[in-house]
């Protein structure tokens, strides 16, 4: 439970964030539970952004294949960019395009190092 509260926490700060940059927002019935839909969507000059939102204290981060492959379907039915935002704890934000994450047969997962090397911040996703 307490895993996800934390992640409701970080969804809704997210949330909160997106809304006071103008952007119209809604955070997805049955996020977290199903891997139909992303965690949160947002719209600003109709420009629509998909997050699906983990907030993971690791040195990798692994999503399952089902809902990696949903979040892809996602991207190409509505055009919206669609990424991984990952918090980790005392860095912020760090937003992985779904083609970043390495096929590991079972899964697909980013290490933290590649999110850093990767560098993609909260105000280049969120303008």
């Amino acid at each position: 439970m307490k895993r996800y509260v934390k992640g409701a926490r970080s969804e809704r700060e997210l949330l909160n964030i997106m809304h006071g940059k103008g952007y119209s927002v809604m955070r997805s019935a049955g996020s977290g539970v199903n891997a139909l839909s992303p965690d949160i969507i947002g719209f600003k000059n109709a420009r629509g952004i998909a997050l699906e939102c983990k907030a993971w204290e690791s040195t990798s981060l692994s999503l399952e294949r089902e809902k990696i492959e949903e979040l892809r379907r996602w991207e190409s039915n509505t055009g919206m960019d669609t990424f991984i935002a990952w918090r980790m704890n005392g860095r912020g934000w760090f937003f992985i395009r779904l083609g970043e994450l390495a096929d590991t047969g079972k899964n697909y997962t980013v290490t933290m190092r590649n999110a850093i090397n990767i560098g993609r911040r909260l105000e280049e996703v969120i303008p």
